[in-house]
């Protein structure tokens, strides 16, 4: 919008001067051509024109002087509205230096309705804001000393005070005039000065040309955002370059336009999300926290951007041409922090992962040392899940550091597994070692290695002295058990011979007491041997017929021995049981008849106490033998059995017809007498017994009245020269 020309009023008004009359050193110098300048007689009036190229109402020529003007009174040496002035006149208004300016009148308004301005008052700053910047890049010069002056700068670098031609002394004119080539005050001829240029300024658009006003700016200078408000020139990368620097997660978009509260806030947002992201660990930062701090950049780039649009940026030309491509480089601020964390996590998760790996490998350690000494059966199942704990670390994740240790850990383990050996406790050890010579079924080679090679020896050293050590303690079975698996398992082994040796000289050591008839009881030594022998004979994988051979012979006398001494210690009926079994189990034996005399006068002396006192004799005495006439007048069977100088038993046979005695029978025949009738009816045995005493006991079969195994002892005197008869009947109540 332009300005009416009517309501410009300018603060203070200057004197009236006379414009066509030349003052004191107007003259230019000799040697130096005079400066462009107007002809002698004309003037010119500074007129403030409208904004925007409108025509001024009234056209009044500048050297025109209002019809209400009072006529001014001569004044010698000054001259005359139209004409030069003398050249050696002085100026009018000169004032000393070191005068008090009065208060001006306010400007007279011409019949144009334009005002005349007064000078630039002395010591004034340079160009007017609204004035066009100097073109062709002039320098800044020193050589204006009255800064604020409008006009040519004289030689000597001083500027004029005011509009019109330089005088020859280089003092500026004091009335108003065109100036000769330029505005003083930093835009003047000389080549310094605080603005000195060395070129007069172009007029700016809409300006009626040099020596007028420039119609004002439609805003201050230096407004629009980061400026002090307003709007400026629309600046489309500058906005990019902004909203780019605070994508760089530092606020330097609002460090540039100077927005210390937004930088503020960018600064906050970024040190809440590194105190949250760090150090980095496996589970990264919430998505809560990235997607807050997310939108808070985005809201900074977008608030930057449109502040930093119209923006005056307080940096050189060089500088803001630095902005854009400095923004993109500090793009890789949080790019390069994006992927220095997404490692940093990685290595978090990947360290978390090795550490879960590590502490799966503890336990296993833990395991396999709380079990370290224990018995096998009872430790199985932690080393199981020790060992398999070692196998998975080592196939699923053969680069951990876990992994790495598995090898060392194995080595452990064996160790440990295999104490029992180490500390000589053989029977522990065979199945721990056993577990280890084993593992190649069950454990990749590849992470068992050669672990499993050379438990063979110590496998059969332990049986063997396993076996050894229980066969000791007479835990034959045991000590079988052991030597059995020895020959099946090593059967080249050095210590199936070893074992050859060691039980064939125990078993033919325990036996020696039976054989030398040295067993203080021959029963239970009989008894050991022939458990012992057993358990010999069923070892398979080793040669041991010798010893068993042997230990038959010294069973055979233990048993024989056992029964006589059962007999003397008047256990008959052990007596009866051994003697019978022995005769059973070796009829070719020479000692099967004594046995058999054995057992019947342990049989009757079972009856017949006094029979016992004697163990029957293993020889047949000589001499005389007197007959003895058995017959049975009863109608069952009847075993005979004696003992004395001789030991024997014999059997008759039922009779048919006879009938027992007492009862009835007595009380109709009361003289009837045993074996009274022919002795053809009556079965008969005799016996051909050396004289001595001897002891009889009789035994039904049963059958008819009598009760089976009914027996009835008796004694007798057998005399030589004599011949004996003995009826046996059976007596009964009916």
């Amino acid at each position: 919008m332009g300005e009416d020309p009517n309501d410009a009023r300018p603060e203070h008004a200057p004197p009236k001067l006379d414009l066509n009359k030349p003052g004191p050193g107007d003259e230019p110098p000799a040697d130096r051509p005079p400066a462009d300048r107007p002809p002698a007689g004309s003037g010119e009036t500074v007129m403030i024109r409208p904004a925007r190229g409108g025509t001024p109402r009234d056209a009044t020529p500048a050297d025109a002087v209002p019809a209400d003007a009072a006529p001014r009174d001569a004044v010698p040496g000054e001259a005359v509205p139209g004409e030069a002035a003398p050249a050696d006149a002085p100026p009018r208004d000169a004032t000393p230096a070191d005068a008090v300016p009065r208060d001006p009148a306010p400007p007279q308004a011409t019949p144009t309705g334009s005002f005349r301005l007064p000078a630039p008052a002395p010591g004034a700053g340079g160009a007017a804001p609204w004035e066009a910047p100097p073109q062709n890049g002039g320098s800044t010069g020193t050589a204006a000393s009255a800064a604020g002056s409008f006009g040519p700068a004289d030689p000597s670098g001083t500027s004029g005070s005011g509009f019109g031609p330089a005088d020859s002394s280089g003092t500026a004119g004091s009335g108003f005039g065109p100036p000769s080539g330029g505005f003083g005050g930093g835009f003047g001829a000389g080549a310094g000065g605080p603005y000195g240029h060395g070129q007069a300024p172009a007029a700016a658009p809409g300006w009626a040309g040099a020596g007028t006003l420039p119609p004002p700016p439609s805003a201050p200078p230096g407004s629009g955002p980061g400026g002090g408000g307003g709007q400026g020139e629309s600046r489309p990368l500058q906005a990019v370059a902004v909203g780019l620097l605070n994508l760089s997660c530092l606020g330097l978009g609002y460090v540039l336009l100077r927005q210390w509260i937004g930088a503020a806030v960018c600064w906050a947002a970024t040190a809440a999300l590194l105190l949250l992201a760090l150090p980095a660990d496996a589970d990264g930062v919430p998505l809560g926290v990235l997607v807050g701090y997310g939108a808070v950049l985005l809201a900074a780039a977008a608030d930057g951007a449109r502040r930093g649009l119209r923006a005056s940026l307080s940096v050189g030309a060089a500088a803001r041409r630095l902005v854009l491509p400095l923004a993109v480089v500090l793009l890789a601020v949080p790019a390069g922090g994006a992927v220095a964390y997404g490692s940093a996590r990685d290595e978090a998760r990947e360290e978390a992962f090795q550490q879960s790996l590590l502490a799966r490998l503890a336990t296993a350690d833990a395991l396999v040392k709380a079990r370290e000494g224990s018995r096998f059966e009872v430790a199985e199942s932690d080393y199981t899940t020790a060992l398999d704990t070692y196998e998975k670390l080592a196939l699923d994740h053969p680069g951990s550091r876990a992994a790495k240790l598995v090898p060392e850990r194995l080595d452990a383990y064996v160790t440990s597994v295999s104490k029992p050996y180490a500390d000589k406790k053989y029977c522990e050890a065979v199945d721990p070692l056993k577990h280890l010579r084993g593992l190649p079924d069950t454990v990749d080679a590849k992470v068992l290695g050669d672990r499993a090679d050379g438990f063979d020896e110590p496998l059969a050293q332990s049986l063997y002295e396993c076996g050894a050590g229980e066969l000791g303690r007479d835990s034959t079975a045991a000590a079988h058990e052991a030597f059995t698996e020895l020959a099946a398992t090593f059967p080249e082994s050095v210590y199936v011979g070893r074992t050859e040796k060691l039980v064939g000289d125990g078993l033919r050591k325990a036996a020696a007491p039976l054989s030398d008839g040295s067993a203080s009881d021959p029963c239970a030594t009989t008894e050991e041997v022939r458990t012992r022998r057993s358990g010999v004979a069923g070892l398979k994988g080793y040669e041991l017929s010798g010893p068993v051979a042997d230990a038959d012979r010294a069973i055979q006398k233990g048993v024989f021995s056992c029964g006589t001494k059962q007999f003397r210690d008047e256990e008959y009926s052990d007596a009866v049981k051994t003697m019978d079994q022995y005769a059973k189990d070796y009829p070719k034996s020479p000692q099967t008849a004594h046995a058999r005399t054995i057992s019947i006068a342990a049989q009757i002396a079972d009856h017949e106490p006094a029979a016992g006192k004697k163990l029957p004799s293993a020889t047949v005495p000589g001499g005389s033998r007197m007959p003895m006439v058995v017959s049975n007048d009863g109608k069952d069977a009847v075993e005979l059995l004696y003992t004395g100088p001789v030991t024997g038993k014999i059997t008759l046979r039922a009779c048919g017809t006879c009938t027992n005695y007492g009862g009835i029978r007595g009380a109709v025949d009361p003289d009837a007498k045993p074996c009274g009738g022919a002795s053809s009816k009556y079965p008969k045995a005799t016996l051909q017994l050396p004289a001595g005493t001897y002891h009889f006991l009789q035994r039904r079969a049963g059958g008819g009245f009598a009760v089976a195994g009914e027996t009835k002892s008796s004694k007798a005197e057998i005399e030589p020269g004599y011949t004996y008869t003995n009826c046996l009947y059976v007596t009964s109540g009916l």
